[in-house]
This record gives structure tokens, C-alpha cells and sequence, in this order.
């Protein structure tokens, strides 16, 4: 083992047991500095990190940028970030070590578009939270799946956050409870009444032992006797469903629905570094996101200035 594939084991090492990330993030993160590693040696480069310097990280960068995928198209921008990202988390870690490596800070992320961002108006959500009602489907099936779409739009929980809850982690008498995030950080989401009230109705029907809060209820979907819970896919699934149900017209997905809460949240008046905090976000770059379609200040300067005729 030479020092480059030492190094690299140390810091996959680090990420999972000091950092504690989750073993999907290690495994990107050795995919991506795996092929910078064989990008140094497959060019002749110096295989010591301690001689990078900005010259030859261009020229990684523009390896990057003409790289061919599986289906013979080019790695998208993001994708290339997310390769830079990796390298400047690895240099970092490095330089804390006190190994004479180049600065992180060089290492700059490709510009990116500006993000669109897809959300549902007030009405849209109205009638996608009554579409399980209209359903054939088996009663207790309606009002999970009005619970599950309630708790989305209430808490702007991620879907793989949602599908991972137990009964006994939902507090519905304090309206609040505590969620575990990306990189396992915590955080404080809210209950609507409305959300409440779906929950509760959902939970009446319930006759099995099973601790999640959403499960299956057909005679396929057990385990030992007890319904299983609910799949990422199976979320995604029945929310789309409901959508098609609805005649909402633009694709939507759970992240849709997280979307639409910190859009609601933002033009009622909330503000930016708040909603961060219920979303989860560690950096208030990614929050900004929504500032762009959410700026009532903008909106009030266009009803007052745009197309006043002028008083003779």
C-alpha cells in the first residue's frame, strides 16, 4: 500500500467512524477519490498529494469536464462537483493532520445554473390532500396515505426521514417531535392539526404491533405476522399517484411536497435562517434557493412602481 491509498484509507475511515456518515456517502466519496487517485497514476503524475498544485488540478478538472459517461455524454456539472467536493473534504482532513498538502480553499466548484426549483400552489395541495378520498381503495389505505401526504406538507420531511419513523417517535399531544437528518444530525419538525388529526385517524384503523408509523396493508407486505413498513419507492409512488389523481399536471414527488412547505413557510413571512433550521440544512446556500420565487419585498416595488400613468 502506498501513501496516496493509505491516506485515502484513513479519511474513508474517519467519515464513518469520527464523522459517523452514513455507508451510501463513504462509498461516493471512495468512488470519487478512487478515480482522481487513477487519474494521477494513469498520467504519469506524482502520486504524492503534497506536490498538487493548482496547474495539474486544472488539468484534473478538465479530464473531468471531457469525460465520457456509460451512455457516451459528459459528466454533468454537478457530478464534477461533487468529485472537487470529495478531493477538498479529503485535503482538509490532511491538512488538520499537519501533512503539507494544497490549501482546500483552492480548490473551487464549477459554476452552476440556477436551480428551478418545482413547488405546488395553495390549491394544488388542497387537492392532492383530498385525492385518497376519492379512492376505491380500502379505508385504512385512504387515511395512511392522507396522513403521509399531511406530514410531508406539515414538517417538509425528507421521504427516507418519513419512512424511517416509528409510532413512538411522533408526539401528537406536544405537536412536535424530533427527526434524524442527513449525517444523523437532529432536528425539531412541527405538526399542523391538520396532520395531527390525519395521523390519529390513520392509527385508529391500525389492529397490528408493528413500531413504524407507515406500513403496509396487504398480506404480502409482513413480517413475522406483522405488516411491513413503508419503502422510499412506495412513497414516492403513491404520491405521484395522488398527483395524477389530482390532475396536477407538473411531475410531482415527495421532495415536491418539501418544496412546497418551505415555499409556504417563506411567503407567509418566515424568515430565511428559520426555515433552514425546520429544513435541516447546514448551510444557508441551499435555503436560498427559494428566495428567488418567494420575494415579496420585489413583488410590492412592481405593484407600486410598474406602469403608473402619470397624474396631469
Amino acid at each position: 500500500m502506498n501513501d496516496l491509498e493509505k491516506y485515502l484509507k484513513d479519511f474513508l475511515d474517519y467519515l464513518e467512524i469520527e464523522k459517523n456518515r452514513s455507508l451510501r456517502t463513504i462509498n461516493n466519496y471512495a468512488f470519487y477519490l478512487n478515480r482522481f487517485c487513477l487519474w494521477l497514476a494513469d498520467n504519469g503524475r506524482p502520486l504524492s498529494l503534497n506536490e498538487l498544485n493548482q496547474d495539474n488540478l486544472r488539468e484534473y478538472r478538465k479530464w473531468l469536464n471531457r469525460l465520457e459517461t456509460a451512455g457516451n455524454e459528459n459528466l454533468k456539472k454537478n457530478t464534477q462537483n461533487y468529485h472537487l467536493i470529495a478531493l477538498r473534504s479529503w485535503l482538509k482532513y490532511l491538512a488538520k493532520r499537519d501533512l503539507e498538502v494544497m490549501s482546500p480553499e483552492k480548490v473551487e466548484l464549477a459554476k452552476m445554473p440556477e436551480r428551478q426549483v418545482d413547488f405546488l400552489e395553495a390549491e394544488e395541495v388542497d387537492d392532492l390532500l383530498a385525492a385518497p378520498a376519492a379512492t376505491q381503495e380500502d379505508e385504512v389505505i385512504q387515511k395512511r396515505d392522507r396522513a403521509i401526504l399531511e406530514l410531508l406538507f406539515s414538517t417538509g420531511l425528507r421521504v427516507s426521514e418519513l419512512c424511517a419513523l416509528k409510532k413512538e417517535d411522533l408526539n401528537l399531544d406536544k405537536e412536535e417531535f424530533t427527526v434524524r437528518g442527513k449525517g444523523s444530525k437532529l432536528r425539531i419538525v412541527f405538526l399542523s392539526p391538520e396532520a395531527k388529526e390525519a395521523l390519529r385517524n390513520y392509527w385508529a384503523l391500525r389492529t397490528d404491533f408493528s413500531p413504524s408509523a407507515f406500513v403496509r396493508h396487504d398480506r404480502a407486505g409482513t413480517d413475522n405476522g406483522d405488516p411491513k413498513g413503508l419503502t422510499t419507492r412506495s412513497v414516492q409512488r403513491l404520491v405521484e399517484k395522488y398527483a395524477k389523481a389530482a390532475g396536477i399536471a407538473k411531475q410531482v414527488t415527495p421532495h415536491t411536497l418539501r418544496h412546497s412547505y418551505a415555499t409556504d413557510l417563506l411567503v407567509n413571512g418566515a424568515d430565511i435562517r428559520s426555515v433552514q433550521t425546520m429544513l435541516g440544512h447546514s448551510s444557508i446556500m441551499t435555503t436560498q434557493v427559494y428566495t428567488h420565487i418567494t420575494n415579496r419585498q420585489l413583488k410590492e416595488v412592481y405593484k407600486k412602481f410598474h406602469n403608473k400613468k402619470n397624474d396631469l
